[in-house]
C-alpha cells in the first residue's frame, strides 16, 4: 500500500521551509541539556591599570640596576666605545651577504688580556733599539705623489706598487662622502661603491682618500672582510700591513687592549694565512719592537684557529732565523704548539735557534725558556744526536730553577731521529714552499 498523498506534501512542504523552523520542528535534533556557564571570576582576569604597570617595571628596573651593581654586571648601554678582549658582549649587525657570521657568536673567545709590569719590562729588555718607522698607506702614497711631481717616478715593474692614476673630481667628492660613513659606521650594508674598491687598479690611491685611519673600527672588519675575500695573496699583504696592522697597534697602545671588531678582523685575516704572515706577523717580529700584549692577543688568534702546515712551517723557519725578541717565543711556542709534523729543516732552525744563545750572557725571559720546553716536548724525537749534545750544553748555560729540570728529564727519555727510520715525506722542505 503506497504512501498517503498527504504526507508527501507535508514532506515536501517542509524541506522548503526555513531552516530555523525545520531544526525546532524536526524531532532527531536534540536540544543542548545543560549550559556550562562559568560564573567565577579569577583574579588573574583583572586588568592592571597604567599607574600601577609603571610602578612595577620602575622597581623591577631598579632591583635590575642594584643586582648588576652587586654582580659587577654592566649593561649594554654603559659599554664603552672601544671593547676589550674579555669585556662585555659586543654584537654588531654584519652585511646582509655574511648572516651566518655573527659577531655574538664568538664572544666566547673574547678573552681578557692582563700584563704584569714586571714581564714588561723583562721583555723591554730585548726589544730593538732601533726600530724602523712605521708607515702606512698615507705615507706611501703621498711618497708616490711626491715623486710624481718632481718627475723622478720610474716605470713601477712590481705588480704591487702603487698605481697613481690621475682621479676625476667626481670620483674622489664620492669617495670623500663614503669617507664620512666609513667613520661613524657602525652596522649594516655599507656603500655599494667601496665594496667594488678591490676590483680597481688603483684601490690603494682610491683608499687614501677614504683615510682608513679614520674609520670606526666595526668598518675596519666589514672591509677586511671585503679585501680578504677578493685581492689575491699579495694585495691582501698590502692591505693587512699598510692598513690593518698600523691599526691594530695604535689602538692597544692608546686602550690597552683591542677592540672586539678588530680582533674579529684579525680573524678574517686568517682567511690569507701566507698574506696574514707576510703582512702582520712577520713585520711585526721583524720591527723588534712587539709589545707582550700585541704578543700575546696576536697569538690567542694563532692558536684557536686553524692554519696549513706549510704556512706556519714557513713562519717558524723565518721567526727563528730572526734577531730575537721576547715576543718571538710568544709566536714560537704557539705555533709549536699546534704540533704539526714539521720538516726537518724546520726542526733544525728551531735547534740552532736555541744554540745562538749558548754565548749569550743576559739573563733570558721565562717565555725564551717555556718556548723551549714547548719545543722539547713537540719534537724532541726529530732532533739528531749531535743536536741533542748541544741542547744539553744549553741547559748548563741557561738555567731555570722550575723548567731546566723539565726539559732535561724529556731530552733523556727520547730518542733522536737518526737511531729510528725516518718518516716519509718529512725529510726537508724546499724554498719553493717558503
Amino acid at each position: 500500500m503506497g504512501k498517503s498523498k498527504k504526507a508527501r506534501f507535508g514532506r515536501a512542504e517542509g524541506r522548503n521551509a526555513p531552516l530555523g523552523d525545520q531544526m525546532t520542528e524536526d524531532k532527531s535534533v536534540r536540544e543542548p541539556g545543560r549550559e556550562k556557564k562559568r560564573d567565577r571570576k579569577d583574579k588573574d582576569d583583572e586588568f592592571v591599570d597604567d599607574k600601577l604597570s609603571k610602578k612595577i617595571l620602575e622597581q623591577a628596573r631598579l632591583q635590575q640596576e642594584e643586582m648588576e651593581e652587586e654582580y659587577g654586571v654592566r649593561r649594554k648601554k654603559e659599554k664603552p666605545k672601544s671593547v676589550s678582549l674579555g669585556s662585555g658582549p659586543s654584537k654588531a649587525d654584519s652585511d646582509s651577504e655574511d648572516d651566518d657570521d655573527s659577531l655574538s657568536g664568538n664572544e666566547a673567545e673574547y678573552e681578557h688580556v692582563e700584563v704584569a709590569q714586571e714581564d714588561e719590562r723583562a721583555l723591554e729588555m730585548f726589544m730593538s733599539s732601533n726600530p724602523p718607522v712605521k708607515r702606512t698607506l698615507a705615507d706611501i702614497i703621498q711618497e708616490k705623489i711626491t715623486e710624481k711631481k718632481t718627475e723622478v717616478q720610474s716605470k713601477m715593474s712590481d705588480n704591487a706598487s702603487v698605481n697613481l692614476q690621475e682621479l676625476d673630481e667626481r670620483v674622489v667628492n664620492m669617495y670623500k662622502q663614503i669617507k664620512q660613513v666609513l667613520q661613524r659606521y657602525r652596522s649594516g650594508k655599507l656603500p655599494k661603491a667601496f665594496k667594488i674598491v678591490p676590483a680597481l687598479a688603483n684601490w690603494e690611491q682610491i683608499l687614501y682618500v677614504t683615510e682608513p685611519e679614520t674609520w670606526s673600527a666595526a668598518a675596519m672588519y666589514q672591509a677586511t672582510r671585503i679585501f680578504a675575500s677578493n685581492l689575491n695573496a699579495k694585495m691582501a699583504q698590502r692591505f693587512f700591513n699598510l692598513v690593518l696592522l698600523p691599526r691594530i697597534r695604535d689602538d692597544i697602545a692608546e686602550y690597552k687592549r683591542l677592540n672586539f671588531h678588530l680582533y674579529m678582523a684579525l680573524k678574517k685575516a686568517l682567511f690569507k694565512p701566507a698574506a696574514f704572515f707576510k703582512g702582520i706577523l712577520l713585520p711585526l717580529c721583524e720591527a723588534g719592537n712587539c709589545t707582550l700584549r700585541e704578543a700575546i692577543i696576536l697569538s690567542s688568534v694563532l692558536g684557536k684557529h686553524s692554519i696549513p702546515m706549510l704556512h706556519s712551517a714557513a713562519a717558524i723557519l723565518k721567526i727563528a732565523e730572526m734577531d730575537y725578541n721576547g715576543a718571538n717565543s710568544i709566536f714560537l711556542r704557539t705555533l709549536l704548539d699546534k704540533k704539526y709534523a714539521l720538516p726537518y729543516r724546520v726542526v733544525d732552525a728551531m735547534v740552532f735557534h736555541f744554540l745562538r744563545f749558548k754565548t749569550d750572557q743576559r739573563e733570558l725571559p721565562v717565555l725564551w725558556h717555556q718556548c723551549f720546553l714547548t719545543f722539547v716536548q713537540r719534537y724532541k724525537q726529530d732532533v739528531s744526536s749531535e743536536q741533542k749534545e748541544g741542547l744539553f750544553e744549553l741547559l748548563r748555560v741557561h738555567v731555570h730553577h722550575q723548567i731546566t729540570p723539565e726539559i732535561r728529564r724529556e731530552l733523556q727519555n727520547a730518542k733522536c731521529r737518526d737511531e729510528e727510520t725516518a718518516e716519509p715525506g718529512r725529510m726537508d722542505m724546499g724554498d719553493d714552499d717558503l
